[in-house]
């Protein structure tokens, strides 16, 4: 019988092929010769690569037994993760490989910061001795300010806590209970920068935290704060950095990553007050080591037909048929559960009612929790730790299963209990022989609404002429309504309006028509599909 053909693209540990284990055909090329590449993919059932191969969609479409492309890695930006999708290829990582290593590595530039460690290895080296000039600062009893609390954050955290620091942490997504646990105490992003000495940085880059920490920020902040990013390029806006550490605003920066890299002509570069690496935080041999041991177990389990936990575009696996398409349902209705609640919840419970209770649907609560923590968090979130981001956000999580259904063959809901009390929920089933997507409940509203790429939802008094008020707002504004659902309870008590729209509604006209319609909650709400 004929082994499955797995590439090795990139050099990886040794403890990688072992973990692959006899039952392939390994070959080891070099990922960056293109005309090689190309010819090897045409017989390749997987292939594993780190960050220097390219696996865009002509290296897929090259590949028509390809399986799996496995990244030894936290990122994917080497990876055409919508051409895989199109051509059905898996493709997984290692998302939790290098979190050590990215915590230590942001402690250790707050620490070359503190002591000016480069820059008196340099001047020794050079034959100077200049002791009084590299004077630095102690950690003790300084106030360390953390942007953002998942896996790394929480890492470096739980390591400041032996050098008697007084810690300070701004996410809105983690529980006050979660970060008393941490020795943390929750604060606003003002009050970071307002009382930070040192600030480091572990949020993802989305547009919403693309620029967060600039001039604005620098303003508030201590004259002595030094600022650290090993999370991602851009959060801190680059150029209010160079102007902050030229003008003395604030004394001091550390980098792992920048908006370009490598970065070229960077005035940040010319600067004395900031510590640079280039990209270091999965760079050591432990981190390397742990992703090659992941992905080979994820390219045994993708060729072998069953679930796979770091599978970022599909989930693979024994999962019996009548199950399958509401993995994807179940993603869409965390998404639409994380923007209704906020993201500051305490408890998630999903329920499954219907003939699929007869199976094994675990799948479907993971499927929930990954697509809730999709746009929260700084890590890949994948099936294997969106349980572990719910953990540690102390976050309590339930499966419930009933095999009987009232309306529908099957209902898929997902609950979330907010840290004020209250809930939020979204329901959903999967019709027809296509499979088609439906939202059948929001809140305690009955509805039906295909699920779409952009939302809008409000709840407000029932009384005639809304619809008119807030369409004429959003006609005004070039956004065309694509479908509509109004439901009530009771006649004069509160109505929700579910519409999907055509593209993304600005926050201006989302708030003029909020204060129009005197609107309790008024969301919009965007999917990724």
């Amino acid at each position: 019988m004929t082994k499955p053909i797995v590439l090795i693209a990139e050099e990886l540990s040794p403890a990688t092929v072992e973990a692959l284990g006899p039952d392939f055909e390994v070959r080891n090329i070099d990922g960056t010769d293109r005309p090689l590449l190309l010819k090897e993919l045409a017989t390749a059932d997987a292939i594993l690569v780190r960050s220097a191969t390219q696996v865009d969609a002509e290296a897929i479409a090259s590949a028509p037994k390809l399986k799996v492309i496995a990244r030894a890695g936290v990122g994917l930006d080497n990876v055409d993760i919508k051409a895989a999708t199109n051509a059905g290829v898996m493709v997984v990582n290692a998302p939790t490989s290098n979190v050590i290593s990215a915590a230590e590595l942001a402690i250790g530039q707050m620490f070359a910061l503190a002591r000016h460690i480069p820059d008196a290895n340099a001047s020794l080296k050079a034959g100077e001795w200049k002791r009084s000039k590299y004077t630095g600062v102690e950690f003790f009893e300084k106030t360390v300010g953390i942007v953002g609390l998942g896996r790394i954050g929480a890492l470096v955290a739980q390591r400041l806590a032996g050098f008697g620091v007084n810690i300070i942490g701004y996410d809105p997504y983690v529980t006050p209970a979660r970060a008393e646990q941490l020795g943390v105490k929750l604060a606003t992003l003002d009050q970071v920068m307002e009382q930070s000495d040192f600030i480091t940085i572990h949020i993802p880059k989305t547009p919403e935290t693309t620029g967060m920490i600039g001039t604005a920020q620098f303003a508030k902040a201590k004259s002595n704060l030094r600022i650290v990013n090993c999370s991602r390029g851009g959060i801190i806006d680059e150029a209010d950095l160079y102007q902050a550490l030229s003008t003395g605003q604030i004394a001091g920066a550390g980098l792992d990553v920048f908006v370009q890299e490598p970065p070229k002509d960077n005035p940040l570069l010319t600067l004395p007050n900031i510590v640079v690496t280039p990209h270091l935080g999965a760079s050591t041999d432990e981190a390397q080591e742990k992703a090659g041991i992941s992905v080979a177990k994820s390219v045994r389990l993708a060729l072998a037909g069953d679930l796979v936990p770091d599978a970022v575009n599909v989930a693979g696996g024994n999962i019996d048929a009548s199950v399958k398409p509401g993995i994807a349902l179940m993603e869409n209705m965390g998404q639409i559960l994380f923007g209704l609640s906020g993201g500051n919840v305490t408890a998630i419970e999903v329920e499954v009612r219907g003939e699929i209770a007869a199976h094994d649907v675990s799948v479907l609560k993971l499927a929930g929790l990954k697509g809730f923590y999709q746009n929260a968090v700084t890590e890949q979130v994948s099936y294997v730790n969106a349980p572990l981001m719910a953990e540690q956000r102390g976050v309590d999580v339930k499966l419930t299963i009933d095999a009987h259904s009232d309306e529908y063959r099957n209902v898929t809901s997902i609950k979330a209990t907010l840290a004020d009390g209250t809930t939020a929920s979204v329901s959903g089933t999967v019709i027809g022989p296509k499979h088609h997507q439906k939202i059948v409940g929001i809140n305690g509203y009955e509805v039906e609404l295909a699920v779409a790429e952009h939302l809008v939802l409000m709840v407000y008094t029932d009384r005639p002429g809304i619809v008119a008020v807030y369409g004429k707002a959003f006609a005004d504004a070039g956004i065309n309504i694509a479908a509509m659902q109004i439901a009530r309870q009771q006649k004069g008590g509160k109505a929700l309006s579910v519409i999907t729209v055509d593209s993304k509604v600005a926050d201006d006209v989302l708030e003029a028509v909020r204060v129009a319609i005197e609107a309790d909650v008024l969301k919009a709400i965007d999917v990724a599909f």
